[in-house]
């Protein structure tokens, strides 16, 4: 890979299906000159990431192929899982790696938004960098209500969608495309399934209720491993970093008598995330050097990774 590099980060609703989540990385792998870097499937999110990267024709195309792919075999009238979603392709975010700037990233989105939006009728919300409006850039705004309160949203003439009809396809949901800067995902792994300490953890740690800067963080139980995890997304990893984030969760956690078992990256992380630290001091006890984004973007010719 030579030239610019675009990074898409899709997040599924489905992560208990292997053969079918098998099958939409297959759409995107069957798109030449895309580099499938990594598949995070998740049973008790009921939620599967998908991280590819590539030049960005390839990378539009290979969006694309998923969305049809995800269309035709995830359906939401069946969906429960714990994360937040609006749709069966719940967020589809274009990330400039090298050779881009946000604002062409933006203008990929709005070009996938609208061509997913015209084929199948479906409801599509720009955010990021690519939202129509301030009150769209959240992410979490724009989902507020989630699937369920889908139907009220798009009734109300505030929350049109920027592309598609203003109607609720209960198999499908909506769509959420955006373009943004490189995040990291990464979750942390409470000993015991105490989810209210878990929340309180979450609460104290994440920028909204006064913790670290440029951090989303939600507390929730895992049920089929039976322990409690803090959730979160690190905005800027350049403002908090991988061990910011964990040394603040485990000392909260220590607060109220709790250990942390591990924690585990949904995805990949820039190498600089983890500030001179070792994935292992960070709790990635099996983290392996495929995971830093830059692995991926330093086998393509031509630089480095745009922070």
């Amino acid at each position: 890979m030579s030239g610019p590099l675009l990074e898409c980060v899709p997040n599924v609703s489905e992560g208990r299906s292997r053969e079918t989540v098998a099958r939409l990385g297959r759409a995107i792998t069957a798109v030449p000159g895309v580099r499938l870097a990594s598949v995070h499937m998740d049973p008790d999110h009921h939620r599967s990431v998908f991280t590819f990267l590539g030049a960005p024709e390839p990378v539009q195309a290979a969006a694309l192929a998923l969305a049809h792919a995800v269309f035709a075999q995830v359906d939401m009238r069946t969906h429960q899982g714990i994360h937040p979603r609006l749709g069966a392709l719940d967020v589809l975010p274009f990330v400039p790696l090298r050779g881009l700037d946000l604002a062409e990233a933006a203008a990929i989105a709005r070009t996938v938004a609208a061509r997913l939006a015209a084929e199948y009728q479906l409801p599509v919300y720009l955010y990021g960098a690519a939202a129509t409006a301030p009150a769209r850039r959240s992410l979490l705004a724009v989902r507020a209500g989630q699937y369920e309160g889908l139907p009220t949203r798009l009734a109300d003439p505030s929350w049109r969608p920027d592309y598609g009809p203003a109607r609720f396809d209960p198999r499908l949901g909506a769509l959420l495309v955006g373009a943004r800067h490189v995040l990291v995902a990464y979750n942390v792994w409470l000993d015991g399934d105490d989810v209210a300490a878990a929340r309180a953890i979450a609460r104290a740690v994440r920028e909204s209720a006064g913790g670290l800067p440029a951090l989303q963080a939600m507390g929730a139980r895992l049920e089929r491993r039976g322990i409690a995890q803090v959730a979160m997304n690190l905005l800027d990893y350049r403002i908090t970093s991988l061990p910011q984030a964990f040394d603040a969760v485990r000392a909260e956690a220590a607060r109220r008598g709790i250990g942390v078992r591990r924690a585990e990256l949904v995805g990949l992380a820039p190498r600089a995330a983890f500030a001179g630290r070792s994935p292992e001091s960070v709790g990635l006890v099996d983290f392996t050097p495929d995971l830093y984004l830059d692995s991926h973007v330093n086998a393509a010719p031509e630089g480095t990774l745009r922070p």
